[in-house]
């Protein structure tokens, strides 16, 4: 893992990748025919969410986008109408989550702009191709909810679920960008982008006013949420299983160690072994971790077509020394 020489307030989350435990399970988003009948083209996204994921985290990985190739379920052109992302937020309004001190009023929430950046397919197996659409949209993410009583030992400080009698650290949310228009072939690679206090394409800095405060910005304790394939995608394929892109100006969270270049949103990595498994010791084998992405097509159906289904199926645990950066409950 790598070992970060940020300040504590950074580096305490940071730490958490190794240690945290499972998440409890979550039931996935509708099969494959239910999906196509609506208009979803790929899907990793599970319904209804459960109260956290796992999730990649930007400001403790030094991330600015991260994404995946995929390939879509039918057809060889679509017209891509919108874009469902899984996000985690493990920030409180006061106080802290690796504090134990976390606090947030009801529906607490912070404002950050995110940006969808959509992609043709690679061609030379490590860049992406040409940037088809990038759409930046300004969502309220809710921040995890207050400490609860119920939450204790192992637990302190979590908040408490009580659909899955379960305590989380995270709280996890879909956010949804309109792109109607977008025209893609059978593949395609999606990328989810923001700025923190150290990272992203353009930093915020150190001089905003949350940053000096005990609870720190909230986008600062932001992650995208991950499932599981092939467990979790009920539509479509990913390119590549077992490895995913990113852009990350730190080496140790690349397989390559950034030996095929760093900052640049590219694939993890080029003459590597796929590295993104949940399971260790090597996490070179399926199920893959892949980000929880919902990509709805017009394709001749009305925009009412494309709506959620109800679940079918049940995701296994996630279990994760944290190898490749990802954070656990």
């Amino acid at each position: 893992m790598r070992v970060s020489t940020r300040t504590t307030k950074t580096l305490i989350p940071l730490l958490a990748l190794a240690f945290a435990s499972a998440m409890a399970p979550a039931i996935a988003d509708s099969g494959n025919g239910n999906d196509q009948k609506s208009g979803v083209i790929y899907n990793s996204v599970i319904t209804p969410l459960p109260g956290n994921l796992p999730s990649q985290p930007f400001e403790a990985q030094a991330v600015s986008e991260f994404g995946n190739a995929v390939n879509f379920s039918s057809g060889s052109n679509h017209v891509v109408s919108k874009v469902a992302v899984t996000m985690s937020s493990w920030g409180c309004a006061s106080g802290s989550w690796y504090l134990h001190t976390c606090t947030t009023p009801e529906d607490a929430s912070f404002s950050q702009p995110i940006t969808l950046n959509i992609y043709s397919p690679s061609t030379d197996g490590v860049n992406p191709g040409a940037k088809i659409a990038s759409v930046t949209n300004t969502f309220n993410i809710k921040y995890r909810p207050s400490a609860s009583s119920l939450c204790v030992g192992s637990d302190l400080g979590k908040w408490y679920d009580k659909a899955s009698k379960t305590c989380f650290n995270g709280l996890t949310q879909n956010i949804t960008f309109n792109v109607k228009g977008v025209k893609v072939g059978t593949s395609a690679i999606f990328g989810i982008a923001y700025n923190t206090t150290h990272y992203g394409y353009a930093p915020i800095g150190q001089s905003a006013a949350c940053f000096s405060t005990p609870q720190g910005c909230g986008y600062d304790s932001l992650n995208v949420a991950v499932t599981q394939d092939p467990t979790d995608v009920s539509v479509g394929t990913s390119v590549v299983p077992g490895k995913l892109w990113l852009a990350s100006t730190a080496g140790g969270t690349y397989a390559d160690n950034g030996a095929a270049g760093l900052g640049t949103f590219r694939i993890d990595s080029p003459n590597v072994a796929p590295w993104w498994g949940t399971v260790g010791p090597n996490y070179d084998s399926a199920p893959w971790y892949v980000p929880a992405i919902k990509v709805f097509a017009n394709d001749g159906k009305t925009e009412n077509q494309s709506e959620e289904k109800s679940s079918t199926r049940k995701a296994v645990d996630n279990k994760s020394d944290g190898k490749h950066g990802i954070k656990q409950d």
